[in-house]
C-alpha cells in the first residue's frame, strides 16, 4: 500500500483502486492513466505543486487535459506570483516520484485546491501514490480530508 491509500483507509472513506501497466517511455502520466483506464481525461486529475511567496508549496488538482492558471493560484493565496515548483523539490516535499504524486499521504501537509470542474462528477480519479495506480473517490472527500477549497484553476 502507498501512503495515499493508507491515509484514505485511516479516514474510512469510500475509494476504489485502479491499476494499469505504466509505460516508462510515457512522460504524460495523467493522459496515460486516462487512456489505459478508458476514461474521459476531464475526469482524471493530476496533482501539481506550485510555489507561492514566501517559498511555500501548494497542491493543485486539475484535469489532466488542462493547464494550471498560476495567476488564479497567486490571487487565491494572496501572493505576488506563483510558479510551478521545481520537480526535485516537489518529489522531496511530497515523498513521491513524478507521475505518482498524490494529494494524500504526503510527507508534509500542503494547502490544497481542487479545480471546480470536479463538482460535476460523482467521482474523480487521482494518483494513488505511484505510477500505474489511480484512486477513484468523491470530490467532497478530497475537500473534507485535505481541508481544501474548490477554485477555477484550469485553462
Amino acid at each position: 500500500m502507498t501512503p495515499a491509500i493508507n491515509e484514505l483507509k485511516k479516514h474510512k472513506i469510500f475509494f476504489l483502486i485502479h491499476k494499469y501497466k505504466h509505460d516508462p517511455k510515457v512522460l504524460n502520466y495523467g493522459i496515460e492513466a486516462a487512456e489505459k483506464l478508458n476514461l474521459d481525461p476531464s475526469r482524471v486529475y493530476k496533482t501539481l505543486l506550485a510555489e507561492i511567496n514566501p517559498k511555500e508549496l501548494v497542491v493543485c488538482l486539475i484535469p489532466v487535459n488542462k493547464s494550471l492558471n498560476l495567476k488564479v493560484v497567486a490571487n487565491f493565496f494572496k501572493s505576488k506570483n506563483a510558479l510551478m515548483a521545481n520537480k526535485d523539490e516537489a518529489q522531496k516535499e511530497t515523498g513521491y516520484i513524478l507521475g505518482g504524486i498524490s494529494a494524500f499521504g504526503q510527507k508534509k501537509k500542503h494547502r490544497t485546491l481542487l479545480d471546480i470542474s470536479a463538482k460535476k462528477y460523482e467521482t474523480i480519479y487521482i494518483s494513488g501514490g505511484k505510477r500505474g495506480l489511480d484512486i477513484e473517490l468523491y470530490p467532497k472527500d478530497i475537500i473534507d480530508i485535505l481541508n481544501s477549497k474548490y477554485e477555477d484553476l484550469s485553462i
